[in-house]
């Protein structure tokens, strides 16, 4: 089967990019790094444009568009490393009042008790995020400089279900998926860094590029780009959970890898603070624990081939 993206699909993407262009580019970013917090005009403006209402049927006030385009528009939020519980409002639009506006900022607490952005969200899984947060939550050193992560006590009971010492609720596999689709962004920005580095530094009197060894990282790094963005497009026209879950494990290892292959591609310059690799990496780092993590996606994926198998 081939996939291609429609002219309005290619709209959208080119549309969030512009946006995050223009309100989030490599200085905004850099000032974010420095003075971390939740911009919430950026966030409003987010809102304004219809990014976290994609899915909401045009009836309830949405955009009423589907999957795919929610994974086209969360790939470039992962290709800008626009920081923020992203996922959490997108999927609390229409459940939660402000979240599809950019008015109210909703996190989520995963399986594993970690909380994204819990200072400066207003909800918590339904929940006042200030109770939370002073109740019920420790304050973590992330090594995302870009997220801020707390650990909720043992037995927290939100509103969607019980976290902490009982088992957690299955993840939502939409959650799942565009998680990737994030990862996806990131190691796609990751791609283009390398590529970018090897055609402008030199060394020898040519291009670091015309080297063999790096050429070999910068094929690599487009390999598993492309291989998962062919999983997470197709994750999302499909949307069966084995898919997802499929599209998850390439998309972190794109990231992952993708990231380190870019540091090695810098060289020395790579592992500076002043070099936007590490945030790349350690970004993908995070993301990697989210959503159920890829322990669970391979779960689903073992249980799918052992009843294939009739086990």
């Amino acid at each position: 089967m081939r996939f291609r993206l429609t002219d309005d699909q290619k709209a959208l993407r080119q549309g969030v990019r512009d946006l995050l262009a223009r309100r989030f580019d490599r200085d905004a970013l850099r000032a974010a790094v420095e003075r971390p917090g939740l911009d919430r005009a950026l966030w409003r403006e987010l809102g304004a444009a219809g990014f976290f209402a994609l899915r909401l049927p045009e009836a309830a006030g949405g955009v009423g568009l589907g999957l795919p385009e929610a994974v086209l528009a969360f790939e470039e939020a992962g290709r800008a490393l626009l920081p923020g519980p992203l996922v959490a409002t997108h999927l609390a639009a229409g459940r939660v009042p402000g979240a599809a506006e950019g008015e109210t900022v909703v996190t989520t607490v995963d399986a594993g008790g970690l909380v994204e952005w819990l200072a400066a969200a207003d909800v918590v899984d339904g929940d006042a995020a200030g109770a939370v947060e002073a109740v019920e939550a420790v304050e973590l050193r992330s090594v995302d400089p870009l997220t801020p992560l707390h650990r909720v006590a043992r037995g927290y009971r939100g509103s969607r279900g019980t976290r902490g010492s009982a088992p957690a609720p299955a993840v939502e596999p939409v959650a799942v998926l565009l998680t990737a689709a994030e990862q996806l962004g990131t190691a796609t920005r990751a791609c283009e860094l390398a590529v970018q580095h090897a055609r402008a530094r030199e060394q020898f009197g040519q291009p670091i590029g015309a080297f063999q060894a790096v050429k070999h990282l910068c094929a690599e790094l487009l390999v598993r780009v492309e291989v998962a963005r062919a999983a997470v497009y197709a994750a999302a026209v499909t949307a069966d959970p084995a898919d997802i879950a499929a599209a998850r494990l390439l998309a972190d290892e794109a990231a992952v890898r993708g990231a380190r292959d870019c540091l090695q591609v810098h060289g020395g310059m790579g592992f500076t603070w002043e070099a936007d690799v590490h945030l790349l990496l350690k970004r993908a780092w995070v993301r990697t624990r989210r959503a159920g993590g890829g322990t669970e996606s391979e779960e689903l994926l073992a249980r799918e081939l052992l009843t294939a198998a009739g086990r």
